[in-house]
This record gives C-alpha cells, sequence and structure tokens, in this order.
C-alpha cells in the first residue's frame, strides 16, 4: 500500500482525473470496487501499484546481482597473452568460407596470409584454405592470382552439383576443416581483417597449453552513423558476457569470425546429430559439445582482434541477426536461464518504471532506476574501453533502452524454427 505524505494507516485513491483521495486502508478494496467507471482508474489503484513496484524492486534487485557476481569478472581478465615462441610453434590451417567474396577477399585475404607465424628459416607454418562454395563472381580468378605469390593458399571449390550433407554455410565449414592438413584450426570470415600480423601467433597460443577452444574478440571497423555505433557497442556486450559466463565455468559462446579450435573438437561436432539441423549455429554448437571451464580461453590482445565492416542499412542487420538469435534456443538450459533472466529484468525495470512514473512510488522508483543505470552504464563504459570501442560511451543511455527494443523485435526469432539458407 502506498503512504506518501500520510498516515500508515491511510491509503491514497488516485481517480481518473489525477486527484488523490485517501482513505482507510481497510475500506481500499471496497473502494477499489465500488467507485464508478468515472471516477475510478484501476491501473492506479494501491493494490496493483504496490504488486508493480515490490516487482520493479525484484527486477533492479537482479540486475545488481548481474553486475556484482557475473559481469564485474571482466575486469579480472589478462588481456595480454603472450606469443608462442617459435620453437613451440605448430603448424595451423586457417579456413575461410567463402560465396561471391571476391570484394571482401581482395580487400581481407592479403592480409591472413602475411600472418608472421613461421619457422626459424622464414617458412610458414600455415595453410590458408578458402573453400569457394558456388560463387559466380570472380573468386576463383583472385584465388589463382593469390597462388602464385602465396604457396600456403589453397581453394576448395563447391560446385552447384555437389552433394551436401548439411545445409548452409556449415556444409563449406565442414569440407575446408575435413581437409585441413593440421591439428590446429584458426576460423574467420572472407569479410574480416586481422587486427595485425600476430593475429595467428596469439589466437593459437592458448592451444598450445592444452586448451580447445579459443575465443577472440571480433571487431566491427569504426564508420559513422548510429547502426553502426549501435552494432558495435552490441558486439561489445555480447562479449561481455561470453567472456564472464565462459570466467564463471558456463562457456557458451565463441564467435566464428575470430575462434581457434582443434580438427578434433570440430570432427566430433559435425558427427553429431544436431549438425545437419540447422544451416547456422556453427560456433554456438562447436561450443557446446567440446567446451568446458577448463577448456575455453579467451584472448584480449587488440593485435589478436578482427575487424569487419558493419551491415549498412538496419534492414540488411536485422536479417544477419535472425540468424544469429534464432541458435540460442539451442544453448544448454541453464545458460538460457541466466540469459533470458538479465535480458527480461533488463526490459522490465524500463517498463515498470514507466507505470511507477504515475504512481506515488515515483520518486522511489526513479531513485532506484538511476543507481541501475549509473552502475551499468560506468560497467559497459569500462567495456568499451579495454575494447577500443571509445566513441560508443556517449550513446550509452540511448543503446540501453535500445537493447530492450532489440530483444522485442527478435524475440520471434529466438522462438521459431532457423531459416535453411547460407546467408
Amino acid at each position: 500500500m502506498s503512504n506518501v505524505g500520510g498516515d500508515w494507516h491511510q491509503a491514497n485513491i488516485v481517480l481518473k482525473d489525477g486527484r488523490t483521495q485517501s482513505l482507510p486502508k481497510a475500506s481500499v478494496k471496497f473502494y477499489c470496487t465500488n467507485l464508478s467507471r468515472e471516477q475510478y482508474n484501476p491501473l492506479l489503484c494501491p493494490v496493483f501499484s504496490a504488486i508493480v513496484f515490490w516487482a520493479f524492486v525484484g527486477w533492479v534487485v537482479i540486475q545488481f546481482l548481474y553486475a556484482a557476481l557475473l559481469f564485474s569478472r571482466f575486469f579480472r581478465l589478462r588481456g595480454n597473452a603472450a606469443i608462442l615462441p617459435v620453437p613451440q610453434r605448430r603448424q595451423v590451417s586457417i579456413v575461410i568460407c567463402a560465396k561471391d567474396e571476391t570484394a571482401n577477399l581482395r580487400a581481407n585475404l592479403r592480409a591472413v596470409l602475411e600472418q608472421d607465424y613461421r619457422d626459424a628459416n622464414g617458412t610458414p607454418l600455415f595453410e590458408v584454405i578458402v573453400v569457394n562454395d558456388c560463387s559466380t563472381d570472380s573468386t576463383h580468378a583472385l584465388l589463382e592470382d593469390y597462388k602464385q605469390e602465396f604457396p600456403h593458399l589453397r581453394e576448395l571449390i563447391i560446385t552447384p552439383e555437389t552433394q551436401r550433407d548439411v545445409a548452409g554455410k556449415k556444409f563449406a565449414l565442414s569440407v575446408g576443416v575435413k581437409a585441413a592438413t593440421h591439428e590446429w584450426i584458426l576460423l574467420t570470415d572472407a569479410d574480416c581483417k586481422p587486427a595485425s600480423q600476430q593475429w595467428l601467433a596469439y589466437m593459437v597460443a592458448p592451444l598450445a597449453l592444452g586448451k580447445t577452444i579459443v575465443a577472440g574478440y571480433p571487431a566491427h571497423v569504426q564508420q559513422p552513423g548510429l547502426l553502426n555505433r549501435f552494432i558495435r557497442w552490441e558486439t561489445t556486450h555480447t562479449w561481455l558476457q561470453l567472456a564472464t559466463y565462459a570466467m564463471a565455468g558456463k562457456p557458451y559462446l565463441a564467435i566464428g569470425r575470430n575462434l581457434a579450435t582443434t580438427k578434433t573438437a570440430c570432427l566430433r561436432t559435425y558427427a553429431d546429430p544436431h549438425w545437419a539441423q540447422v544451416p547456422t549455429g556453427d560456433d554456438d554448437l562447436l561450443v557446446k559439445l567440446n567446451a568446458t571451464k577448463d577448456n575455453f580461453a579467451l584472448v584480449m590482445h587488440p593485435q589478436a582482434y578482427t575487424y569487419s565492416n558493419t551491415r549498412d542499412t538496419l534492414r540488411a542487420w536485422m536479417r544477419q541477426k535472425e540468424r544469429h538469435t534464432s541458435d540460442g534456443k539451442y544453448y544448454a538450459g541453464t545458460v538460457q536461464t541466466l540469459l533470458a533472466t538479465y535480458g527480461i529484468s533488463q526490459a522490465a525495470v524500463w517498463v515498470y518504471f514507466v507505470y511507477l512514473a504515475f504512481t506515488p512510488y515515483a520518486a522511489t522508483a526513479a531513485a532506484l532506476l538511476a543507481l541501475r543505470c549509473i552502475v551499468y552504464w560506468l560497467l559497459w563504459a569500462a567495456t568499451a574501453l579495454r575494447l577500443k570501442e571509445k566513441n560508443i560511451i556517449s550513446l550509452l543511455p540511448l543503446f540501453d533502452i535500445g537493447w530492450m527494443l532489440y530483444n522485442f523485435a527478435f524475440l520471434p526469432f529466438i522462438l521459431s524454427k532457423n531459416r535453411r539458407h547460407w546467408t
């Protein structure tokens, strides 16, 4: 019951015209059910307002618990991983899937081929496999030219006549990994460029320590526009979650644009019955079937980033996110529950506050929301600074609300069946 500026035994009733009338609490139930429709505003009944207020408090507490017990772990994460010394280096197969990717390969492939990962004699200790999946552009001609300069480049060609045992990009990926010469595998995309010539050396270093899956940060190129900044914030937010869940012993995600693993783990994944169910989610399933709290590693050194351009239009980005969000239903049950509770609590604090702003609880609710916002905006700002995403910080309040709308927009794709296409 509300008791704003009155006796504890009194309760305030808000009439439809905005006037407040004070009544004994014992009379509230009778009053709420017997006022005329013209007088009574049912949404502002003290009983209902009290229920919403305490539910709001509960959601705020949940948000604080996520920040304190989970996301705070991020700042204990070491970012400066060591490069593997030359004597300890093993050979690596880099696999890239390409479908009509001439422009991206021309812009990015050379940076992959020129990685500084060589033996004492200067010979590359890696091969680059590009799986040309039914391209109709000049991808093949470009790769033929590159092979003249880089003997460690291989092209695997999939034709329309090739019989597929799985839909989508997964087939091209499995073809590339199965053909890989080496046990250590590094995955990236045709539209990604390594941040430095040390990218490969940083990403495979944890494999030498016995790790099975290594997640690297998949950054986006900074470009003008609000959409670019929101996509980059969403990427940092996703990384904050996947990193801290892994540190808590519940790895659930590594993004295929920057992921190192082993051929053995990949083949184990391809043999699982779930592999053929949907065309996307190859990295999600790889983590689900192989990752443990002890064999999963994170690499955050800026030289180990990959960079790709964000989508140019909202529609193109939403189509991309449809595929990614639809794979979440296949996470482990505990992870699904934790992710869902976090998303629901984030949305609830905003939605409930809108209602409470028109009740006697407005001031208290505003104070709680302000405290929650300070905690999260500082948390996200510190994350953005550490990930070299400084120019998104000024828009964090907007993105906080934007992420609530994002979750509402993509909820149907989280619950629905996956579409069966390549990209």
